[in-house]
């Protein structure tokens, strides 16, 4: 049963473009189909977490993360009777602007694009979904609705100064009203995201033998929930203990953000979406208390994984890449695709041509950027 402040399709503020609605499915529904169908959402297949694409079958990639955090936001959104589909749309579209190599290639393009206005994956999401995906006849992008385009530019919370470029562009058409927070069910997604992220890193830190199961045992909440996996299945073998016990730290999580927005919505007594919007504040959080056990988890993540030694090796190598591509093609624009001639042809100043070059790189897959560099660059 949804509730009064759940995003109602029936009430959508629309798209941009008018058109006729599916007989069959929600303008949510239809939103988040045609994200699952885009070309940016296939790519994420090859593109880093943490780990690059080609370091081995088993670590999550940004579609893997993508799928895991959907999954979370569809069980958050069902308990607190919000719109499903809106939270899934939002969940899968919203690392659809990330660069390959993570975020080490989001840092190398950023610091590149400075001259330029800068590189922003959320703000390139929002520019994938309603100018670069060019599959439809009558308009550029999928064009979805207000709301699902609002949950990817500000799920995180409102967008402030200085607001990057690509929001500022569309903004201009199609008013997101970046000032606001975002709906509950973008909130959702925004918080499943820290959840799936929390949790999977553990699992590949372990499986890349970057640290050990003893040193998470000693970790807040972990500590806990080995604990009781020692005292329910004691000997367990050491691959299951470490699963279950990260089953139940998953599940910590999940059930501190329910517990802990159920409680703000209660003080708030939202009777609209636009309650919600306007409160000044994240609804979707995490308990105090856990929210400070959760960056001694992230500190040690930070010093164990994304730094350790062959993580920063391969973080030197890839952003050298990017770092080489970019000029390249800002200087042989006859190396880009034929279907970005058009655009090269119309860019009037060097900031458009370095906008084009941005987004043709920041759509790359992992694979492709060193295939790319190996044959242009050497």
């Amino acid at each position: 049963m949804t509730v009064a402040f759940a995003c109602d399709p029936a009430r959508t503020r629309g798209r941009l473009y008018p058109e006729e609605e599916s007989t069959f499915r929600s303008p949510f529904q239809r939103d988040r189909d045609r994200i699952i169908h885009a070309s940016a959402f296939r790519r994420l297949k090859h593109k880093t977490q943490v780990f690059i694409e080609h370091e081995g079958d088993y670590f999550r990639t940004r579609l893997t993360h993508s799928i895991e955090v959907a999954q979370v936001a569809r069980t958050i959104s069902k308990h607190l009777g919000l719109n499903m589909e809106l939270t899934e749309g939002v969940a899968l579209a919203h690392d659809l602007g990330h660069t390959p190599f993570g975020h080490t290639g989001e840092e190398a393009l950023n610091r590149l694009m400075t001259p330029y206005g800068g590189f922003d994956h959320n703000a390139q999401a929002v520019r994938i979904v309603t100018r670069l995906e060019r599959h439809y006849a009558e308009w550029d992008g999928l064009n979805l609705t207000w709301e699902t385009l609002e949950g990817i530019a500000k799920h995180n919370g409102p967008v402030l100064d200085p607001v990057p470029w690509a929001l500022v562009e569309y903004d201009a058409l199609h008013d997101l009203e970046l000032h606001t927070h975002a709906s509950a069910e973008a909130q959702v997604a925004a918080l499943s995201d820290d959840i799936a992220y929390n949790n999977h890193d553990l699992h590949d830190g372990l499986r890349a033998e970057l640290f050990s199961t003893d040193d998470l045992a000693e970790l807040p909440i972990l500590r806990d929930c080995f604990a009781e996996v020692d005292i329910k299945y004691p000997g367990l073998n050491y691959y299951r203990r470490r699963h279950e016990a990260l089953r139940r730290f998953f599940g910590v999580l999940v059930e501190d953000v329910i517990r802990v927005t159920e409680g703000n919505l209660r003080d708030l007594a939202p009777q609209s979406p636009e309650d919600i919007r306007a409160a000044g504040r994240m609804m979707v959080q995490f308990s105090p208390a856990l929210w400070s056990d959760l960056k001694v988890i992230r500190a040690f993540l930070f010093e164990r994984m994304y730094r350790a030694p062959t993580v920063i090796a391969m973080r030197e190598q890839v952003t050298q890449v990017v770092d080489d591509l970019f000029p390249w093609f800002m200087a042989h624009t006859d190396d880009l695709p034929k279907q970005w001639r058009k655009d090269v042809e119309e860019a009037d100043d060097e900031s458009a041509l370095a906008r084009i070059v941005s987004d043709y790189i920041a759509g790359m897959t992992d694979r492709f950027a060193l295939q790319s560099h190996e044959t242009l660059i050497g």
